[in-house]
């Protein structure tokens, strides 16, 4: 079937003006007070992961308080007492398949929880959790 002429089209036909083109918009630029120019004060666009890693660990020494330090080596022990158990089951076998599957889990929901005391004690979420008190 051919294509209808433009005096072939309905008059009653709805059409969409065309949408104009706009200039290119410029990349937003970031503030000097962000985090990232803030940790490295010779901060190059192209860091190797190992300067990125040490500019992180730098930060989180300087900038974490003990307490939310200490939740985090717990979550960390979790984790690997969460992998210890799954390379145990894996080498091993899963005779007691109930055995794993329990204590596997009870380190996934420790591991939950925690995240959850963390997130709560931090005080940067002071503002998020006004009515939980910071002693927990």
């Amino acid at each position: 079937m051919p294509p209808k002429r433009a005096s072939q089209i309905s008059p009653h036909a709805s059409t969409v003006p065309p949408i104009p083109k706009s200039p290119p918009s410029k990349p937003a630029t970031t503030s000097s007070s962000s985090f990232f120019s803030k940790t490295s004060s010779s901060s190059s666009p192209n860091q190797t992961a190992q300067e990125v890693l040490s500019n992180l660990g730098r930060h989180y020494l300087a900038a974490t308080p003990q307490r939310v330090k200490l939740v985090d080596a717990f979550m960390a022990f979790l984790v690997v007492v969460g992998g210890l158990q799954f390379v145990y089951c894996v080498l091993v076998g899963n005779y007691p398949f109930n055995a794993f599957l329990s204590g596997f889990g009870a380190t996934v929901g420790q591991f939950v929880l925690t995240a959850s005391l963390r997130i709560q004690t931090n005080p940067e979420n002071k503002m998020e959790f006004r009515s939980i008190s910071h002693e927990r």
